[in-house]
């Protein structure tokens, strides 16, 4: 196939898919929302209850992170760093991991995240949110909530993360490239 029909044809399936996430966002906007209690997370400065996350904002994104001991979901928190300003400009922003306090600080640190982290350790908050296996393994995901007047929060939305989901450039990129990602491996360094 030549490189114009090939262009025309991947153009034609961008099409398909931008028309299927205008479907998915007003399924999204349909939804009930789910009634969410006030988790309580622990932060360097202490602890911290889940409606304090919300700051001014209105609407709130937690990042479900399996914390220090994945390279994938640090390659995802890696980017989310570069486009935290914009998202928080809109809603409040937290990445949640199992690590303690400490550990999110220093691995924060040497990696130059911006983001506020929680941890959910102790709590059963990874596994309401459906983002914890059976086998006690927290998941990576992603969840909205929406803080209501009356001061009830509820999750408006969630999803999974992993290899090629809408939340990670890097898959999107290498599969421009005639072997796509071919053999790719998030890792913590490059050397």
């Amino acid at each position: 196939m030549t490189y114009a029909d090939t262009h025309a044809a991947l153009e034609g399936y961008r099409a398909r898919i931008s028309a299927l996430r205008e479907e998915m966002r007003a399924l999204q906007a349909s939804v009930e929302p789910e009634l969410a209690q006030d988790y309580v997370f622990a932060t360097n400065e202490g602890t911290v209850r889940l409606s304090q996350l919300f700051g001014d904002k209105r609407d709130l994104i937690v990042i479900h992170n399996m914390g220090t001991g994945c390279p994938y979901c640090t390659m995802w928190a890696d980017g989310f760093n570069g486009v935290y300003q914009h998202l928080a400009s809109r809603a409040a922003f937290v990445v949640a991991t199992p690590d303690a306090p400490a550990v999110q600080r220093r691995f924060a640190g040497d990696r130059g995240w911006r983001f506020p982290m929680v941890s959910h350790q102790g709590t059963s908050f990874s596994a309401d949110m459906g983002y914890r296996s059976g086998e006690g393994k927290d998941q990576p995901g992603v969840s909205a909530f929406r803080k209501l007047d009356d001061g009830r929060i509820v999750r408006v939305g969630d999803t999974n993360m992993g290899p090629r989901d809408d939340f990670c450039s890097v898959y999107h990129l290498l599969d421009l490239l005639p072997d796509g990602a071919d053999d790719f491996q998030a890792r913590f360094r490059y050397a």
